[in-house]
């Protein structure tokens, strides 16, 4: 793999660090890829038009850079904002700073992207799921169910009573018309159903309830979640999940945690989203 020249961490200046990294990104924008950003609802104005995957390399060489991330997510680039998505410090992530990024969420591709990778990874990513559902711009809404999507795919600690606690936000949610909330009402309401048995029969509960709602959108969602959730394909992996392997002594053997950082394939999950 050739070498991206990263900007060195040495530079105490990081508002120059932030320009190098700019200029790097604009140098590998493509005018044919910017143009096809518009088929993916993404908008191009504010963008070079660079494959996710050149992103993805590029931050791993710059590797954690908190402050670099804040400076790159303020020029309003989008390239420059996913690179911030992946080179920020969730630890050091404020619940301020998070507020912040979310108001500027203009589409869903780098909404997705931060809930993704770097959101659902912080200590107050479960108070801003409540938080933001009362949001009211289209993109911030869609950030607290893309978020509690995330936490139902990464977060392998949480309890399932949390998840339950959170179909309320579901329910009250699926009755927005706008394209990119009632999508994301969907990815989370699908994903919660697909962690646990408890949790599907919760989640099918929940969306027949949607089904038979006299509104569109809570009808389309819910209608979608009871046939995937009540397919073969899920409730056999369930409750294949649900049985305890065994040793060859015959003895139950405790399942390993997945890791958080496993996750689909970046183009799989956007397929699963838009």
């Amino acid at each position: 793999m050739a070498k991206t020249n990263a900007p060195r961490r040495e530079n105490p200046n990081v508002a120059d660090r932030a320009k190098t990294v700019v200029a790097w990104l604009r140098r590998r924008g493509s005018a044919r890829a910017r143009d096809g950003m518009a088929r993916y609802g993404l908008p191009s104005d504010h963008a070079f038009g660079i494959a996710m995957n050149v992103m993805q390399r590029y931050a791993k060489e710059l590797g954690r850079d908190h402050d670099l991330a804040l400076a790159l997510w303020e020029t309003g680039w989008y390239e420059a904002r996913t690179v911030a998505a992946f080179v920020a410090d969730p630890d050091r992530l404020t619940p301020a700073q998070m507020d912040h990024w979310c108001g500027d969420f203009d589409n869903w591709g780098i909404c997705d992207t931060v809930c993704f990778h770097l959101f659902d990874r912080t200590p107050h990513a479960w108070r801003k799921v409540a938080a933001w559902s009362r949001r009211r711009d289209e993109f911030g809404k869609r950030a607290a169910f893309a978020l509690l999507a995330c936490l139902a795919l990464h977060d392998k600690a949480a309890r399932d009573e949390k998840f339950v606690a959170a179909l309320p936000l579901v329910e009250r949610a699926a009755t927005d018309d706008r394209n990119f909330v009632k999508k994301g009402v969907s990815w989370a309401l699908r994903l919660i159903g697909r962690r646990s048995l408890a949790l599907n029969a919760a989640a099918v509960a929940t969306a027949r309830r949607l089904a038979a709602s006299d509104v569109p959108p809570a009808r389309w969602i819910g209608s979608g979640a009871v046939k995937e959730l009540t397919s073969a394909a899920v409730v056999r992996r369930l409750n294949r999940s649900a049985a305890p392997s065994r040793d060859r002594s015959g003895t139950p053997a405790r399942r390993a945690p997945r890791s958080r950082s496993e996750s689909p394939r970046s183009s799989a999950a956007a397929r699963s989203r838009r």
